[in-house]
């Protein structure tokens, strides 16, 4: 068993939930969204600024003697934006953020604020007010300074109203919400002024009012609405709003508030052992999963190179059918061209047949003009009909690929089949039980099958209910063979392929008639007998 750990110790671990989701900095003046998540009073105006729910002239922050505004807890974004003056910001907090786009003055239905959540994702419904109908977290305050003061986070607190450089705070005032030294406390409390009457308290960087006060009314709150679940208070209470609703005194949903969570606190902090073998877990799935993963990714690689290697391959005999087609032609080309250039005067076919004319001897003459003169027809058919031996064209060599382009651009992981449908009309029992079913359209292939079946009237047993299972199932359809009679048995079915198993199929009932010689009594259903060729032939279904 771990030592116990100390209070500074757990206070420490805790840091990640006092940080504001938007700034990532520990939480200033935090409001409650409807969905219960937090975030800063400045971060969450900055965000509705962003989303346009604020007129021109920059994003409101917080009060000018706030902590939050000060150059030494401001988050550093809202250093960079100008801020509009207090009577501005008060002016637009009570008017709900003043005109924003969509929004009509005096429109009988305004536009109602959302804001996005950063934590959950979510675009929450702040009403019409938007954050001036908002509570703020005191809870979430103490505690993060608590926090602040346990771990020693941002050193000493300094005099927010000295000229640089500030002197350390001393003094803090709840009324002016600000920290002051010795010398600036005198000088803005002056003696015989109401100012005079504020109480000090020590230097905080996060000033609080007394009690929670209702956002709407700015009383106390004394109620809570359970169906609203919302803090209330006396006006509230009484208002058409909650008209009907089941509202309890605060200290009573304090106190069930707290048993609750006390009680689960317990349940956890007393299963230490099962948190740590979780973890264990946990930490053995990472590990797995990092090896799976890197398997898929090697299977995955593997498996693209194989379609590179084809299409490399089929891309070489390709080219070399192209490559002797080109060949073939340039030769045949190639012997056209020498065959007119020995019609040229004075060369080739044309010389040699000048020559051949200057010959005497008839005898000879003739012997030899007799060959040349067919070479010389079919010259001057060529002449007359010419056209090139070989086209220049390769039409003939393009490719179709729009089928295999489109298979490539849907390649993708294999899914599980989907849950098959039963074929109620060619699935039946008798003294033998045929169950036949399909995939859906669009379902992913199944190499194989899983049916399940059970009794429903026989009286249930103690414990997870226990089906019969028949394995790897080849095809669409199986005979269940000797079903005990005058029972009811529910089946049902799913695929699987290499991606794993899929959904069951709904599933389905089937009565088995009643033992031949037995009486029929009343309100038993009688079953048609099979017809005889589907009791020889069930291979047909």
């Amino acid at each position: 068993m771990a030592a116990k750990r100390g209070p500074k110790t757990s206070m420490k671990n805790m840091e990640k939930e006092l940080l504001c989701p938007v700034c990532q900095e520990m939480y200033k003046q935090p409001l409650v969204l409807p969905c219960t998540h937090n975030v800063c009073q400045a971060c969450a105006r900055e965000v509705l600024g962003q989303q346009g729910y604020i007129g021109h002239g920059g994003d409101p922050s917080s009060e000018p003697t706030s902590p939050a505004s000060t150059p030494s807890t401001r988050s550093p974004r809202l250093s960079r934006r100008t801020l509009p003056k207090p009577d501005r910001l008060d002016r637009l907090l009570k008017s709900g953020f003043g005109t924003y786009p969509g929004r009509k003055r005096g429109a009988l239905h305004p536009q109602v604020i959302m804001f996005p959540c950063p934590a959950c994702q979510g675009d929450v419904e702040l009403g019409e007010r938007g954050l001036a109908g908002l509570f703020r977290n005191l809870t979430l305050e103490r505690v993060v300074e608590r926090y602040r003061q346990s771990v020693s986070v941002g050193g000493a607190i300094l005099c927010q109203l000295c000229k640089p450089p500030p002197l350390e705070a001393t003094k803090g005032c709840t009324e002016c919400r600000a920290t002051f030294c010795n010398e600036c406390f005198k000088l803005f409390h002056p003696w015989g002024t109401q100012k005079a009457q504020h109480e000090p308290t020590l230097p905080t960087l996060s000033f609080r009012p007394k009690g929670l006060m209702c956002p709407d009314h700015k009383e106390e709150v004394t109620h809570y609405c359970k169906t609203c679940q919302r803090l209330v208070c006396q006006l509230c209470r009484v208002r058409r709003t909650h008209s009907g609703h089941k509202i309890t005194p605060v200290l009573s949903a304090y106190q069930a508030l707290k048993d609750k969570l006390t009680k689960s606190l317990t349940y956890i902090l007393g299963n230490q052992d099962t948190v740590q073998t979780q973890i264990c877990e946990l930490e053995e799935t990472v590990r797995h999963t990092e090896v799976s993963g890197q398997q898929a990714k090697e299977e995955v690689s593997q498996l693209v190179r194989g379609l590179g290697a084809v299409l490399e391959e089929k891309r070489t005999s390709l080219l070399q059918a192209i490559e002797e087609c080109q060949q073939e032609r340039l030769a045949r080309l190639s012997t056209q061209i020498q065959e007119h250039r020995s019609l040229l005067d004075g060369s080739g076919l044309v010389g040699y047949a000048q020559e051949v004319l200057k010959e005497t001897d008839q005898p000879c003459f003739v012997q030899a003009a007799k060959q040349l003169h067919s070479r010389i027809t079919r010259a001057t058919q060529a002449l007359q009909t010419f056209r090139p031996a070989a086209s220049s064209s390769f039409r003939h060599c393009q490719l179709d690929v729009g089928r295999e382009m489109k298979l490539l651009t849907e390649l993708n992981f294999l899914r599980v089949p989907e849950a098959p449908v039963i074929d109620t009309q060619r699935t039946f029992a008798y003294d033998q039980i045929f169950l036949c079913w399909r995939l859906p359209p669009h379902s992913p292939p199944a190499w194989h099958y899983t049916i399940e079946f059970r009794r429903t009237d026989v009286p249930a047993q103690p414990g997870p209910t226990r089906w019969q299972r028949r394995e790897e199932v080849r095809g669409t359809s199986a005979l269940l063979d000797n079903p005990d009679t005058g029972s009811v048995y529910v089946l049902r079915v799913r695929g699987c392929n290499k991606a794993g198993y899929g959904e069951y199929s709904e599933d389905v009932h089937l009565h088995t008639p009643p033992a031949p010689g037995m009486t029929r009594t009343a309100g038993t259903t009688v079953v048609p007998r099979m017809p005889p060729w589907r009791r020889h032939h069930p291979s047909l279904f």
